[in-house]
């Protein structure tokens, strides 16, 4: 008996020692998988330069002050570093040549031959149009000869390269106004406007003795004609970030003029639709000589400029028919047709429940009411404008304007803000916004919305590391293709750049007045259409889930196309989304003069959604023989 136990003992012992060998193995081959993901995923902390295939950039060379240095680290030496083994394919690539150079400055929903075929009334033939699919463009826009990488912000507010945007009509037609002139082979912006003369920082001054301008209550604006975009350029030093707008008309390149300087700015025009901001976005809009007919359609442009403003928000305006005693002989017009105009502008924004704030000198302030409840009261006597009946004033896609006011969300108090109030800048950007608060948004709360600025600060930690001149202050001008609460551009605030927030209409939670709640700017899109805005206007694009949301819409091709369009040579692109798709995008950029890497999720490698990162490498269109020869 006691030897049948002691051999039961020894299998039993000799099993244990087995089992955990075993154990033992098994986890030490763990840990070093583990271990060498880690260490396979960790990211050099700068990149060395690889040669362009196509040529050398002449800006390294001509000028210090530009943003030379740029070129040394814009061009990644990607490593291996992405631990999901990716599926090749043996698909060709397919190589997209460059554009005519004519098409240098093409923007695909403004074309001025296109706009030709449709209405004048209201300036419809200056609206968006879009190329039909007969007319898309499959080559890339190609940048003018001898183009140079655009001075560094804050330089870049008061110079701009001549070969870059080749137009002197600016510095002759307003010459005497000092918007823009030429100095060899440079612009200089000396901050004037029409109704500016003495520059537009004197100006900015002279309002801020009018209104509290300083004080954080005011972070957000929208310049409507906004020329070369001086006015928006000089709030910037107040934390006054604004949204300047103009057509793509007679007077060249203003809008690109205005984004060559690092100043927030987009093609558009005050016409038969919404502008492509939601209600209650802005905290002051202003027109200076912007040449848009307020008293005119009943007033319908000033109840637009109602709907975009935020409760107790500012209406500034200048240049006629302000101060028309003084002025209506340099005007050629007559006293009574000026006066005519004022009357009608009163009137409308009385109707408009406004309040006029003051008029002195060539200023003249209104500002919109809190709340709604004494309008309400006011509408009950005299219908005209009425409220209008929509439910829904943010959307506003090809929306057409409405002769009606945009109602206010209710409130008991007459002293309430509607729709809650906002904290003042810089407490705005961080803190929860109303939208958020009063449950507007879809599946969103607070705690969400405090979840998102933490996933976003660990987010950026990582792209430091991916992409190190983010940090360094070498992107000015970035674009969010698909923003959602604007988290990615609220952490990159403490950095010398600003973010256009794009919220695709076809979104699931359209959110661009959360974003705009918090201080930001932003617009909406549609990205099967091309963006309101010219070539090479930004430095940086960065799109969370975009591909995903649109594979199944549109072309992915002419996404990207776009993409390169609106980037500049040297630009970075940072795309997120699962590892299927990013194979798909990676695949079309390779055939667009672009270097590219997937990289692993801030998580890790286990993390099945991935990084591409990319940089479009400097190229410039050449003249053609034909014009060779004729020189």
């Amino acid at each position: 008996m006691a030897k049948e136990n002691s051999g039961h003992h020894h299998q039993t012992e000799a099993r244990r020692k087995k089992l955990t060998l075993i154990l033992g193995v098994s986890g030490l081959c763990i840990l070093f998988y583990v271990l060498g993901a880690w260490q396979a995923n960790t990211v050099p902390s700068s990149y060395s330069k690889v040669g362009c295939e196509t040529q050398s950039n002449p800006s390294s060379s001509s000028s210090s002050s530009s943003s030379s240095s740029s070129s040394e680290s814009a061009e990644l030496d990607f490593k291996s570093y992405n631990q999901i083994e990716l599926k090749e394919t043996n698909q060709t690539i397919k190589y997209f040549e460059p554009c005519e150079l004519s098409l240098s400055e093409y923007t695909p929903c403004e074309d001025r031959q296109r706009g030709r075929r449709f209405d004048r009334n209201m300036m419809k033939y200056r609206e968006r149009h879009c190329p039909s699919k007969d007319e898309l463009l499959y080559c890339l826009i190609p940048p003018p000869p001898n183009y140079k990488i655009p001075f560094k912000w804050p330089q870049s507010r008061d110079y701009a390269w001549y070969d870059n945007i080749p137009h002197k009509e600016l510095s002759v037609e307003k010459a005497v106004q000092n918007w823009i002139q030429v100095e060899g082979d440079r612009f200089r912006f000396p901050g004037g406007g029409t109704m500016f003369p003495r520059g537009a920082d004197a100006y900015i001054d002279d309002i801020a003795r009018l209104i509290p301008l300083t004080d954080g209550g005011i972070r957000t604006a929208i310049d409507t004609g906004c020329g070369v975009a001086s006015f928006g350029a000089y709030l910037l030093k107040r934390d006054i970030m604004a949204v300047s707008f103009a057509p793509r008309d007679t007077h060249e390149a203003q809008v690109q003029f205005a984004l060559e300087r690092g100043v927030p700015a987009i093609i558009g025009i005050m016409g038969s639709r919404r502008l492509p901001y939601p209600a209650r976005a802005f905290d002051l809009a202003h027109c200076s000589r912007c040449l848009i007919p307020w008293f005119k359609n009943d007033g319908l442009y000033l109840m637009e400029v109602d709907r975009v403003l935020r409760p107790g928000g500012y209406w500034i305006l200048s240049g006629p028919p302000i101060n028309w005693k003084q002025y209506w002989r340099g005007w050629e017009r007559t006293e009574e047709d000026l006066k005519k105009e004022q009357d009608s502008i009163e009137d409308v924004a009385k109707s408009l429940c406004w309040k006029k704030v003051t008029e002195k000198g060539d200023l003249s302030i209104w500002q919109k009411p809190l709340n709604h409840i004494e309008c309400k009261k006011l509408k009950q006597n005299n219908k005209s404008p009425p409220l209008c009946s929509s439910d829904n004033a943010d959307f506003a896609w090809y929306k057409d304007l409405e002769t009606c006011i945009t109602p206010l969300p209710e409130t008991n108090n007459p002293d309430e803000s509607a729709g809650g109030a906002l904290e003042d800048w810089p407490n705005r950007a961080f803190a929860v916004p109303p939208r958020i608060i009063r449950g507007t948004i879809p599946d969103m709360n607070a705690e969400k919305f405090r979840e998102d600025n933490e996933v976003w600060k660990e987010r950026i930690t990582h792209y430091k590391k991916i992409v190190p001149e983010l940090s360094h202050g070498r992107f000015r001008n970035i674009m969010d293709m698909n923003a959602f609460l604007g988290g990615f551009a609220a952490s990159m605030l403490k950095y010398p750049s600003w973010v256009m927030n794009v919220v695709p209409v076809d979104a699931e939670k359209q959110t661009l007045g959360v974003i705009y709640e918090r201080g930001l700017i932003g617009t909406y899109q549609d990205w099967c259409e091309g963006f309101s805005t010219y070539p090479r206007t930004y430095d940086m694009i960065h799109a969370g889930g975009l591909f995903s949301l649109y594979e199944h819409r549109c072309d992915l091709t002419l996404i990207l196309l776009e993409m390169d369009r609106i980037l500049r040579p040297e630009g970075t692109v940072v795309l997120r989304d699962n590892v299927e798709t990013l194979n798909k995008v990676e695949k079309i950029v390779k055939g667009m003069k672009w270097k590219s890497q997937i990289v692993d999720h801030e998580k890790g490698p286990f993390n099945p959604e991935k990084i591409l990162v990319a940089v479009k490498t400097y190229w410039t269109g050449q003249p053609s023989e034909k014009n060779n020869n004729n020189n």
